[in-house]
């Protein structure tokens, strides 16, 4: 960039004429000095400063006033990042003429920058912007570099804590680490290993509250190609990551996936056409249920040089085509290195064009309804001067990973890390995250299915409801070992509903709009009652009715039979399952607490298991196939001392006839 401005500097200058009798400019020095300086200008095309200055400073010597030569002189201080000499130097030549050479305002307001002068450097940059002369193309980089001053001014004076630390010595290691990414659960870490120029992915465990021993993911690094930049779903089974300049691929960097199935990682596969392009496609960030990929790609259409884009996922595992984020996450300039958290609704990135400490800052925006906020800066000191990494934060939102190849000094913490120098590798590391950067509070939650005769694990459907929009906030399935974790964001209620062909469904509720409690995740082992259990029974043995089913996500309000459009979603399970069912009969049961009379809470219960009856006729079922009955308070199944215990109480069931 330095040597550029110097060449800027020659051609500029040639097309402008002397302001002021008292200036030699090339048109009318003397042939000596002419011949010093023209002879200085090839030994800086040549990278040869000392010999170039001796020139200079002859041409100066016989004519001080060689503006020219001036010039010159004070760019070589600059690039050489002699800032202080080069501030004095381009000082004196707007001393000599002001309109002269408009860069000179430019350059001096980046030397004055590197010394934090900056009250001084906003000022030139607006002499600069002012010039009648300028570059379009450098003035907007001016009004940028004033934005970023202003914001430095105010961030150093506010800085957030920031005390990074590096990650384990089984991970970090003499070659470079970097790229990390977490599962929900915090138990695996995923990074980019480079061994000379090979880059492979490798995963830590977490064992006993440590990191263990960074291990190669075999399955999916090839000795051929390079894998790096993924990202992992919150449960650790969907993994996206970039492979460059392979035969598989659209262009030269694409986004390939793998996938966790019975222990091993699946055979890596090209994620499509509607994600990647004939251009350069990179840093993944899948979202924690798997379905929304964020990434960087610099292919046309975009805003900027490199901008994020995001695929939705259909239900049939395909990708939509990809669309480009769009204001106000994307610029003019680059943005890149995404990092959705599993909230769902806030997004780290990088970005060189937002107002900034300089350089790639990171940044992050929050996401109203379908509409991303204003990107805020991190803050000072986790930016600096320089051009910062990418970053990924853990579910809680507590613990920030990110890679520096900077020298850490363990004595003397984050000052020492601020000003230390780049070392040659990269190492991972992590620090606590100021609440006033963190995403929203998100909980997990974690569950195994099974047949409840004989403990057999199940692979069935899962879905989750949004209760407060009644739309569909996930489609999930259990693992071969019918498992799933699913991240659940505070601020919602969610109606959860597992199912499997044969098999009556479960359902339950979690309702997180006023939790924010995240430390303790939620664990389930969910069985499911197989459809006519009584008529597996052995002859030998009693007739055994399947028990009841709670419709845990049909409510009513306090004192009324009235179903709320919350209800619905459930209720069209039942519906789905009846019709799945022809010859299934069911009798719908309702519950009370025992706050009340007796005779009311009967009616009461009677009246809502009618409601849910006359809602399946409604949808189609013949009412010769369903039974309503109350049973009031006396059925509790939990204290009626205590709010939850009464909550429990108060219930809608179905169960087979």
């Amino acid at each position: 960039m330095r040597s550029l401005i110097i060449i800027c500097f020659l051609i500029f200058g040639m097309n402008v004429n002397a302001h002021s009798q008292n200036i030699i400019t090339r048109k009318t020095a003397s042939k000596k000095s002419l011949a010093m300086y023209k002879r200085g200008l090839q030994y800086v095309k040549g990278n040869k400063f000392d010999k170039a200055l001796k020139d200079f400073n002859k041409a100066l010597k016989l004519q001080p006033t060689f503006i020219d030569a001036m010039i010159q002189k004070a760019a070589i201080f600059y690039m050489r990042e002699n800032y202080a000499v080069a501030e004095q130097g381009f000082e004196k030549i707007l001393d000599l003429d002001k309109n002269y050479n408009s860069k000179v305002y430019y350059t001096l307001a980046i030397s004055e920058r590197r010394q934090k002068k900056y009250d001084e450097a906003i000022g030139h940059f607006k002499d600069y912007v002012a010039t009648k002369k300028h570059s379009e193309k450098l003035a907007a980089k001016a009004k940028i570099q004033i934005k970023n001053l202003v914001f430095i001014q105010k961030a150093v004076k506010n800085p957030v804590p920031f005390d990074p630390k590096p990650i384990s010595p089984l991970i970090n290691t003499t070659n470079a680490e970097y790229l990390p990414c977490i599962t929900a659960d915090n138990s695996q870490l995923i990074y980019t290993k480079r061994i000379g120029g090979q880059e492979d992915l490798y995963v830590s465990e977490k064992i006993n509250g440590d990191w263990g021993m960074g291990l190669p993911i075999d399955d999916i690094n090839n000795p051929i190609s390079n894998e790096g930049g993924q990202s992992i779903s919150a449960d650790g089974k969907f993994l996206v990551f970039v492979r460059c300049e392979t035969k598989a691929s659209y262009g030269s960097c694409d986004l390939f996936y793998s996938e966790l199935k019975k222990g091993r990682w699946t055979r890596p596969r090209n994620m499509g056409e509607n994600v990647n392009s004939t251009s350069w496609d990179s840093q993944p960030s899948v979202s924690a249920n798997g379905n929304i990929l964020y990434f960087t790609s610099n292919r046309p259409g975009g805003r900027g040089g490199r901008d994020l884009w995001v695929s939705y996922r259909k239900k049939n595992g395909g990708w939509i085509k990809a669309i480009n984020l769009g204001a106000p996450i994307n610029t003019k300039g680059n943005e890149q290195s995404p990092f959705i958290h599993p909230d769902d609704q806030t997004l780290y990135f990088m970005s060189n064009a937002l107002p900034g400490m300089g350089g790639d800052d990171l940044y992050f925006s929050k996401k109203t309804g379908k509409k991303w906020g204003a990107p805020k800066n991190l803050g000072y000191p986790i930016n600096t001067e320089g051009n910062e990494g990418a970053l990924v934060i853990s579910l809680d939102g507590k613990t920030g990973y990110f890679t520096s190849d900077r020298k850490y000094d363990p004595n003397d913490g984050v000052s020492s890390f601020q000003d230390a120098p780049r070392g040659k590798e990269t190492d991972i590391y992590y620090f606590a995250i100021d609440p006033s950067i963190r995403p929203e509070p998100v909980n997990y939650l974690r569950a195994i299915v099974t047949d409840i005769t004989d403990g057999k694990r199940l692979q069935a459907d899962v879905e989750f409801s949004n209760l407060t929009t009644n739309k569909i906030f996930l489609y999930s399935k259990t693992d071969s070992k019918g498992e799933f974790l699913v991240c659940l964001p505070s601020g919602k209620n969610y109606g959860l509903n597992c199912n499997k062909k044969g098999y009556l469904f479960y359902s339950d509720n979690f309702n997180l709009i006023a939790t924010t409690n995240v430390d303790e995740p939620y664990v389930l082992e969910i069985k499911l009652t197989p459809i006519g259990l009584e008529k597996t029974q052995k002859v030998d043995q009693p007739m055994e009715k399947a028990k009841p089913i709670v419709l845990k996500n049909v409510f009513f309000d306090t004192g009324s039979a009235e179903l709320l459009p919350t209800s619905f979603v459930e209720l069209d399970h039942l519906v789905d399952l009846l019709n799945e069912h022809i010859a299934l009969k069911i009798q719908l049961n309702g519950h009370t607490d025992n706050v009340g009379s007796d005779a009311d809470n009967m009616k009461l219960s009677s009246d809502r298991a009618q409601s849910v009856k006359e809602y399946l006729i409604k949808k189609g079922i013949l009412p010769v196939r369903l039974v309503s009955k109350g049973f009031g308070e006396t059925v509790p199944v939990d204290t009626n001392d205590t709010d939850a215990g009464r909550a429990n109480n108060r219930r809608t069931e179905f169960m087979i006839l």
